[in-house]
């Protein structure tokens, strides 16, 4: 079944400790290379789809330049509501605000991800998107979260897979997105570059 993966090279263009946990589900060898390319504001002429798959397409080819080998694989994760991005927290009162925006409704998690097949270039992008339900939070809550830090580097101002599970009451979809890589959707990825 993984045949095809023990045999290539796999490289994660991200730093992100929790797309790395993600993937070592897979029980395959990978290296992490930082993409260094920084997330662009969003223009509201682009689909929000569009918009996850053009960062993860800029993450990955920026590390693809640089392997001759191997698959490459890069992913961009986004909350909205309204419409609207939430994007990492600039400090505690926009994270106390955004959980407290969240909280008692519907919000959604998208996140593009870019696959890349060196040599060659071969790449295949595609994106998730997962329907999740806060249950109402009160202040307490939403300020022990955002006292203990863990917000602060996270797109809409939380992690799933820590503390804020317990706010979470319903989700539709691929849990893995929520946390930063759709584990289903890179491994269909990867293994149509190598069919």
């Amino acid at each position: 079944m993984f045949e095809f993966l023990k045999k290539q090279r796999i490289i994660l263009a991200s730093k992100s400790p929790r797309r790395a946990d993600i993937l070592r589900q897979l029980k395959i060898d990978f290296e992490i290379i930082d993409s260094e390319v920084s997330e662009e504001p969003f223009e509201n002429d682009a689909s929000i789809e569009d918009y996850v798959m053009r960062i993860s397409d800029k993450k990955v080819m920026n590390v693809a330049g640089k392997i001759t080998d191997g698959i490459i694989i890069a992913a961009d994760t986004i909350v909205t509501i309204d419409g609207q991005i939430l994007g990492k927290p600039k400090n505690c009162d926009e994270a106390k605000n955004m959980l407290k925006r969240l909280s008692g409704r519907i919000h959604y998690v998208y996140t593009g991800v870019s696959v890349v097949l060196n040599p060659g270039f071969i790449k295949k992008s595609d994106y998730e998107i997962t329907k999740v339900k806060f249950r109402k939070l009160n202040d307490n809550e939403i300020n022990y979260y955002v006292d203990s830090g863990e917000p602060m580097d996270k797109a809409g101002s939380y992690g799933i897979q820590d503390l804020p599970a317990i706010f979470v009451e319903k989700i539709d979809g691929c849990y893995f997105n929520v946390v930063g890589l759709p584990l289903t959707k890179v491994y269909l990825l990867m293994k149509s570059l190598v069919k």
